[in-house]
């Protein structure tokens, strides 16, 4: 995922503000306690998507999986004081640490977590969602993507995480790997969708930021 030299990337983190007590919490027992820690946003994609949530101030979120809940409570950073955030997973191993953390935080009230598919759930939200992270399973991106947009509310925002996918994208392409085939599809697709505008961001492994026109 580190496409940035060492040095830089602790730069950018020491002169990033500081988060929680409650997201460091999160991001120690991840890295210590549950398998594949690097699933974490992070403290500086952690503060981005805070930071993106604060200058959206959606009153609705919609997160596609949730792991262990550090991003979840970063978009909950910037939602309305009566705003609601979902979030959707299906790794029921990880749901009671996850509600515990929920509830140790100021929007337990606020947050709809789900175990489920997320396409079985998504057909059934309300619409006017402002704002979407999509961190989840890479086959499906583009089948989320198509799901989510006629819910979205016109001007609202979708992040797609891992699109540089630990930059596969760029290497040649072993036919076996579907996740590789799966991201670069939903790259030229986005790119190539004239019901948005999206700018894809080398930070991290890749997020791209989608504008529904």
């Amino acid at each position: 995922m580190d496409f940035i030299d060492t040095e830089i990337q602790r730069y950018s983190e020491r002169h990033t503000s500081s988060a929680s007590d409650l997201l460091n919490k999160i991001e120690r027992e991840t890295h210590i306690e549950v398998l594949r820690p690097r699933m974490l946003s992070g403290h500086l994609q952690g503060r981005i998507l805070s930071m993106l949530s604060k200058m959206i101030r959606p009153q609705y979120i919609l997160e596609i999986g949730t792991y262990t809940g550090y991003s979840a409570l970063c978009l909950c950073e910037g939602m309305q004081e009566k705003g609601k955030l979902v979030t959707i997973d299906i790794n029921k191993e990880l749901e009671s640490r996850v509600r515990g953390y929920f509830s140790e935080s100021k929007y337990s009230d606020q947050i709809d977590f789900r175990i489920a598919k997320a396409l079985d759930v998504i057909d059934a939200l309300d619409e006017g969602i402002e704002m979407v992270f999509i961190d989840a399973d890479k086959s499906n991106y583009w089948n989320y993507f198509e799901a989510i947009l006629p819910k979205m509310k016109r001007g609202g925002f979708i992040l797609a995480d891992n699109v540089l996918w630990s930059g596969k994208v760029v290497e040649p392409l072993d036919s076996k790997d579907f996740d590789t085939k799966a991201l670069l599809d939903f790259n030229r697709r986005v790119n190539e969708d004239s019901r948005v505008e999206n700018v894809l961001m080398p930070v991290r492994d890749g997020v791209t930021l989608i504008r529904v026109l």
